[in-house]
């Protein structure tokens, strides 16, 4: 593992050796189905396993008519089927939508169906809004920051038993690995306690990510699970032959983060309808911010802005999520970056 040592200085390192990974939200376009979008995913997953990205997360969102990753452990039940040799996970489950001994059983039932192969990631966001929240959990209780760490301290007990503690089954010795993921100084600060890898949703949260970084390297305490900080940061990344339709693809996406954040949230537009929008020139400036720092272009451009955020974030693993309207440009996206922009990052 890269990134820096227990004092904080970073360690040198080839970019070569930093893996590629997905983060995947299962977009449902407009007017097509729960059905097509979920085969839409499953055909994704073969193909980056094909092309050899390390792992591939779905993400746990609900009451959003763009995203159908609802109930990330169903869905990686199937994918995991799907596929062979990638690693699948959460990315990630909301703790405080769930019971931690549930969780537990089903990512511990997940590890025995795939050995080896099982990630869970977890988050302390519900997210979603609040009443949709409370909906899932039936009461506020959980639903603050306050008592996230000692859910997330059950989940792991639940994995490990001792002194007459509850334990799932499957649980004990079908634990999957565990990851805390955030997009403030919170998660990242717990994480680096636990002596936990640790992922950053960079991917809306641009400004926090190398405060949060530093914060999880200097609070890092060796552990079970690591001996030293392993850090992956989630990325926007849109990859097509030119700059301009990458920019013209990168359109729905802009527009639904648009949509969402004003109250009015509606599944992904085609490119024609999201570059016909009539916006402002405030809502104008919103949507482009959404993929400021990220890295949507050609594989040159792609390749000259992950070598970027690789050199301010010294992050360990990329984990690239491409939402587009269109599965075949989201797969050509990935493809791109694998044949072209991947071997490239060594060139430093």
């Amino acid at each position: 593992m890269r990134g820096r040592n227990r004092g904080g200085r970073r360690l040198p390192r080839n970019v070569s050796d930093v893996p590629l990974s997905v983060l995947e939200l299962a977009p449902l376009a407009k007017n097509a189905t729960a059905t097509e979008a979920l085969a839409a995913t499953t055909a994704l997953a073969r193909r980056v396993e094909e092309l050899g990205y390390r792992r591939i997360w779905v993400a746990e969102h609900h009451n959003m008519p763009s995203i159908a990753s609802s109930s990330p452990a169903v869905l990686i039940a199937h994918l995991a089927a799907a596929t062979s040799t990638i690693r699948v996970g959460s990315g990630g489950v909301m703790l405080p939508n769930h019971a931690p001994l549930v969780v537990a059983e089903q990512f511990g039932t997940l590890e025995a169906l795939h050995p080896g192969r099982i990630d869970l990631g977890i988050g302390r966001a519900p997210g979603t809004d609040q009443r949709t929240a409370l909906a899932l959990r039936r009461t506020m209780a959980g639903l603050s920051a306050e008592g996230f760490p000692q859910e997330l301290a059950d989940l792991i007990g639940y994995f490990e038993g001792g002194d007459g503690q509850i334990v799932a089954v499957p649980g004990r010795g079908n634990e999957p690995a565990i990851w805390l993921l955030g997009s403030s100084g919170f998660s990242a600060q717990l994480a680096g306690l636990l002596g936990l890898p640790f992922s950053f949703a960079h991917h809306f949260s641009s400004a926090n990510t190398v405060p949060a970084l530093e914060l999880y390297r200097s609070n890092f305490r060796p552990s079970r699970w690591l001996g030293r900080p392993y850090a992956t940061i989630a990325v926007n990344a849109i990859c097509a032959d030119t700059d301009e339709q990458a920019r013209y693809l990168s359109g729905p996406a802009s527009l639904a983060f648009l949509k969402l954040r004003t109250g009015k949230p509606e599944a992904l537009v085609s490119p024609e309808e999201a570059a016909a929008y009539p916006y402002t020139d405030q809502e104008r400036a919103f949507a482009e911010d959404r993929f400021a720092d990220q890295a949507v272009g050609s594989p040159e451009t792609v390749r000259t802005q992950l070598r970027g955020l690789l050199d301010r974030t010294g992050a360990d693993e990329l984990m690239l999520t491409t939402m587009v309207y269109d599965v075949h440009d989201r797969i050509r996206s990935f493809e791109l970056i694998a044949e072209k922009v991947a071997a490239g990052l060594a060139g430093r």
